[in-house]
């Protein structure tokens, strides 16, 4: 699949009119399976596989030898999962006029297939994976070759629209665009032949997203022609080991390719033609994705619960929720006028569950000096209540909530509310800490690794905070894994260095700053699967500890 073979966004509403597509699209994830044998065998596997990792489409070479009910049932399958199963074809001599009747051989049996196929079980598109760049004859009749593989192409397409429904699609090397097109030397190739299928898929086997000769730059040419085309694009990477570490993530593994490919929506969203990403191949990725350590045992799911009466109102929905969630760290505000037998209970059955709660209290003014008093009477209070409790009842941190730039003295004299924020820190961790062993622990938002430290311009608020705390709870808030992983990577580097924690807080509240900083809008099967990709790209860093959702009484009842 390599030419040098030597691990989401919304369409723009008017571009996507132009160009054909739905604005609202649903990307691809695609794999090859080259051996076809691997769905006889390993069906389920393969089947989970897919599951696991969201694959919707798979490019399947068809051994032609097997009986048709051998794809049948696994087609039926992959269809009921969600899945496209396209053929795939091709050998660089297919290039050659001499080789057109062998190329068409799988067309003509594809046709055949559906034809005697149900609905569920057909194939519905082929692409082809002609790379005549690897014959000898490409270096002496270059232009001979092209030619020829021109025609190829042209009969090849006319087939497979032919009243068929087939989608037609092919495997291209990105630097084609540097090769002229006979007969036309200003267009490049890559246009002549992104013109002739429905989709391309764009070999960019690099593993590395940025500069010269990263995935971004090699692609750029081809994104524009498509676009202008009005076809679509997917950008295809490389699991297979090869000689030349750098057109692999063999080397850097599973974790770095989700996270490149995660960021890949960010810089692509204004290309139309972008319609998702492909894995090559499903062998190799499968066995790279075996080879990943297991996830480990203590990394938080947190969420919050801002209505403390709520832990005796809805105590066994709220510890129901937290088993079907997997959650086992709770930030509970505490209100001083309820009873203590209500935290006891809560809190007991929680730990019973596996369950770390801390207490939680916060408000804007808590960032000023003034409300210091309010600082120390949260912890006073949750100390004395450890006095008087057994350790199963015990609280095991005091979180703050503190957001001081909602208020406009934020804008009239930031300097000084970060000085008197950062005394207050001082205190509550000074408090927190004597004679305890409560863990201290505050809500940030992530964007203040921008705001230098008074008195240490080149130290980041957001360091600085990080320095003082057992946790830190970033507010990545962010409706894709892109966005959330761009806020807080730099803070993760740095939280690594100084060994501390770190956990990622995304929203679920309805929001009046913007669709893009809650799930409110997608969902939870979305921010599900998007905090998969941020925990695969984070969890290289040990400073990474869990996520966190905010807040439990909207997480609850946001829509699947």
């Amino acid at each position: 699949m390599k030419a040098a073979r030597i691990y989401l966004s919304v369409l723009c509403l008017s571009l996507g009119f132009l160009f054909g597509f739905s604005p609202a699209e649903k990307k691809s994830k695609a794999t090859w399976i080259w051996q076809s044998e691997i769905i006889g065998q390993d069906k389920q596997q393969v089947l989970e596989f897919c599951e696991q990792n969201e694959i919707n489409l798979i490019y399947l070479r068809i051994d032609m030898n097997k009986p048709s009910d051998y794809y049948r049932s696994f087609i039926r399958e992959a269809t009921a999962q969600g899945i496209e199963v396209h053929a795939v074809a091709g050998h660089p001599a297919w290039a050659f006029e001499s080789n057109q009747k062998r190329m068409m051989n799988i067309v003509a049996w594809v046709k055949k297939y559906n034809l005697e196929s149900e609905k569920d079980e057909r194939i519905r598109g082929i692409q082809l994976d002609i790379e005549p760049y690897l014959l000898p004859q490409w270096e002496t009749e270059r232009e001979r070759v092209i030619r020829e593989w021109q025609a190829n192409v042209e009969v090849f397409t006319e087939a497979v629209r032919d009243e068929t429904g087939l989608t037609s699609s092919v495997a291209l090397a990105f630097w084609l665009d540097d090769i002229p097109t006979p007969d036309d030397p200003d267009m490049p190739l890559s246009k002549w032949m992104i013109d002739q299928f429905d989709t391309i898929c764009i070999m960019a086997y690099r593993d590395k997203l940025e500069g010269s000769n990263g995935i971004l730059a090699l692609i750029e040419q081809e994104m524009h022609q498509a676009d202008e085309l009005g076809k679509r694009v997917l950008v295809a990477v490389n699991m297979k080991k090869d000689v030349n570490d750098h057109v692999s993530f063999a080397e850097e593994g599973v974790v770095e390719m989700n996270r490149v490919l995660s960021l890949l929506p960010e810089h692509l969203e204004q290309h139309p033609s972008y319609n998702g990403v492909a894995i090559h191949d499903y062998r190799y990725w499968r066995e790279a994705a075996a080879s990943m350590p297991d996830v480990p045992s203590d990394r938080y799911m947190g969420t919050y619960i801002w209505r403390a009466e709520t832990i005796r109102s809805e105590k066994d929905e709220i510890l129901s929720f937290a088993k079907e969630n997997d959650v086992n760290l709770l930030y509970v505000r505490i209100d001083m006028e309820q009873p203590i037998t209500m935290y006891r209970e809560f809190v007991k059955e929680a730990k019973a569950a596996g369950i770390e709660v801390h207490a939680m209290g916060g408000h804007p003014i808590w960032a000023l000096t003034e409300s210091r008093g309010k600082i120390l009477k949260l912890v006073n209070w949750v100390k004395a209540y450890n006095q008087q409790v057994s350790p199963s009842e015990q609280f095991r941190g005091v979180h703050l909530d503190i957001e001081p730039y909602v208020m406009p003295v934020w804008r009239e004299d930031k300097e000084a509310v970060l000085r008197q924020w950062m005394g207050n820190i001082e205190v509550f961790v000074e408090a927190t800490k004597d004679g305890t062993n409560l863990e201290t622990s505050v809500d940030l938002a992530a964007w203040l690794d921008k705001t230098p430290t008074p008195g240490q311009e080149d130290k980041p608020f957001s360091h600085w905070m990080i320095e003082q705390l057992d946790h830190t709870t970033l507010m990545a808030f962010r409706d894709h894994a892109a966005g959330i992983i761009g806020l807080v990577e730099n803070q993760m580097k740095f939280a690594q260095t100084i060994n501390k924690k770190l956990v990622v807080a995304v929203e679920t509240k309805e929001s009046h700053e913007g669709d893009f900083v809650t799930f409110f809008e997608e969902g939870r099967s979305e921010m599900n699967r998007q905090l998969r990709l941020v925990e695969q790209a984070l969890e290289r860093y040990s400073s990474y500890t869990g996520q966190a959702i905010h807040a439990y009484e909207y997480w609850k009842d946001s829509k699947e």
